[in-house]
């Protein structure tokens, strides 16, 4: 065979033979050596390090690295960037690679409870895929620079509309520095299409050619605050002019109120007066409100839907009973709803219900879009009922990003992606959808209301008709508490809140499931299950202990016949105690 070739002989049918050339072996070849910059680096860019063998080629001096210097042959969980504790107080001298911070971040979220097993919070967990598109698609607009995002301020509340009703102009003239000419928008409904939808749907006495008066917030607290900061401006305005003092404003509310009211009070200097709550009765009772009501007061603070059992407050009796005292005393006290929970809830179950703009002295309205707006938590949403209810003074007129825009918000950067989400929802769905999807919840509430009256264990406290929740506490509290029940649901990964009532019913102690979309049927009767399954180890739990420390005592004192009584007792006031030194109640907004 000739030149390094080989060959194969196979004897085929004993006559024939095959002969299978192979080619040549090449000789091998050294590896190149990796190139250095001559000034005492590795191939990476670093120093050399001990294990960096340095190969001579005649011309120069060549840093080899071995494999066990390269990082991108370690595993992910023995690399250098996890053997370290994170920083937690000052900012890391170096840089890590983008994989490695991202799998550190993500394995301390791991420790976080699932959002749609959350049944404490009223904010949105879950969206349409389409939609999630949408919002990351426009997560690195600002919510401010109206000039340059002129169709996304379409879509959201557009504050040029505030502008627009404050001038004589029939057009808005914003000067566009881009595009070197003059853009006129027409002082008409599709400026600001959220807004107008949200007016509308909440009967403000607006024409089809009409624009609405409101403005897009980061949720309900900062539109609590801005129309806080209207009625009281209002009411500043009306005793200057009248010649009355100024310096002792207040509000009137439930005791049921989230804490962002109380927030507004101490911000802003207005005297919070709030009605007390009565076992049985824990909502806002109008004929006390209007008892409180005094010439000082800057408006009456009524909820739909309460942070505590979802109840509806009764606003039509409230408008009734203010309106006689404002005739009487010669007086002008408005009322504010906060429809935070129920305004996306309300105009779809109950639309003869009346709460919103049909009554008169209701001047403005707040809903959280990211709650059963049904976007994810950042956006909310105030309306007055028309321009005369939101003094001028209180517009900020800017210039500085490319035009003349108006802005009444209580911060000024923000996304957009969430005022994007919303006007999704509310084309998306329609009122058809939106109403489907609240009638679902209630269905889903009545389904988990009637499987925890089974278990014959709790008192139902919230109200069918509301905001699809339920709420319930322990008939007997003597063995364990409702705070016990919440620790226990945890170990199933259920998030259910346990709280007690606000002022004159803290000793009423609840838990509280909140509906969202996607808290289907069967989870529903899932919560069932694992509710009895706590109550059954709890029960176990308690006959362990009992047994145990009657057991102790009566081998202690055989000779007194007390000693089993004493025993409950003493554990009574044990549980009474653990009950008074857990005492919450909910923040959620």
């Amino acid at each position: 065979m000739a030149n390094g070739s080989i060959a194969i002989l196979s004897r085929v049918k004993r006559s024939t033979s095959i002969a299978v050339q192979l080619p040549p072996r090449r000789p091998l070849q050294p590896s190149p050596p990796f190139k250095t910059a001559g000034n005492g680096m590795n191939e990476r860019g670093g120093p050399l390090q001990k294990h960096d063998a340095v190969a001579d080629t005649g011309e120069s001096k060549m840093a080899v690295s071995t494999a066990k210097s390269d990082e991108s042959l370690h595993s992910t969980f023995a690399s250098r960037y996890v053997r370290a504790s994170l920083p937690r107080f000052r900012m890391p001298p170096q840089s890590i690679p983008k994989e490695a911070a991202y799998q550190i971040i993500n394995d301390e979220l791991m420790l976080d409870g699932n959002p749609r097993l959350n049944l404490a919070s009223f904010v949105t967990t879950w969206m349409e895929p389409e939609c999630d598109k949408l919002i990351m698609d426009a997560v690195n607009k600002n919510y401010v620079d109206m000039d340059e995002y002129p169709v996304t301020t379409e879509l959201q509340v557009c504050e040029c509309v505030i502008f627009c009703y404050f001038c004589d102009m029939n057009y808005l003239v914003a000067f566009l520095p881009v595009k070197k000419h003059f853009l006129f928008l027409r002082k008409n409904r599709e400026i600001n299409r959220c807004v107008n939808m949200i007016a509308h749907l909440f009967n403000a006495p607006i024409g089809d050619d009409e624009t609405a008066i409101g403005v897009g917030t980061v949720g309900s607290s900062e539109a609590i605050m801005l129309a806080g900061l209207a009625f009281k401006r209002k009411w500043q305005n009306r005793r200057k002019a009248e010649g009355k003092p100024t310096d002792k404003p207040n509000i009137v509310t439930g005791a049921n109120v989230q804490v962002c009211w109380e927030k507004f009070a101490r911000y802003f200097e207005v005297e919070l007066k709030e009605v007390k709550l009565r076992e049985g009765y824990y909502v806002m009772d109008p004929a006390k409100a209007v008892e409180m009501v005094d010439e000082n007061t800057i408006c009456v603070a009524a909820i739909l839907g309460s942070t505590l059992t979802g109840e509806f407050e009764d606003v039509k009796t409230l408008n009734d009973l203010l309106t006689a005292k404002n005739k009487e005393a010669g007086w002008d006290v408005p009322i504010h709803v906060d429809a935070a929970s129920g305004g996306f809830i309300a105009p779809f179950l109950y639309p003869e219900l009346e709460w919103d703009f049909r009554l008169p002295l209701v001047k403005s309205i707040n809903v959280s879009g990211h709650k059963y707006g049904l976007v994810y938590a950042g956006v909310g949403w105030v309306v007055w009922r028309n321009k005369e209810d939101l003094p001028e003074e209180l517009i900020f007129h800017i210039n500085y990003l490319g035009a003349d825009q108006p802005t009444f918000t209580l911060n000024f950067s923000k996304g957009s992606s969430q005022i994007i989400a919303q006007y999704y929802q509310l084309i998306r769905l329609g009122f058809e959808g939106y109403r489907n999807i609240m009638e679902n919840c209630t269905e889903n509430m009545k389904v988990l209301k009637a499987g925890i009256e089974a278990t014959e264990r709790f008192v139902i406290v919230s109200k069918d008709v509301g905001v699809p929740l339920v709420a319930f506490s322990l008939k007997d509290s003597s063995k364990f508490t409702v705070f016990d029940v919440s620790e226990s649901l945890r170990r199933f990964g259920w998030i259910v809140p346990a709280y007690t009532m606000p002022a004159d019913a803290e000793h009423v102690a609840v838990l509280r499931v909140v509906i969202r979309e996607d808290f289907s049927r069967s989870l529903a009767e899932r919560l069932v299950i694992d509710i009895q399954k706590v109550l059954l180890d709890l029960d176990h739990r308690w006959t362990r202990t009992s047994t145990a420390i009657t057991h102790v005592q009566v081998e202690e004192k055989p000779e007194q016949p007390e000693v089993l009584n004493k025993s409950i007792r003493e554990i009574t006031k044990y549980w009474k105690a653990l009950v008074q030194r857990n005492k919450k109640t909910s923040g959620v907004c």
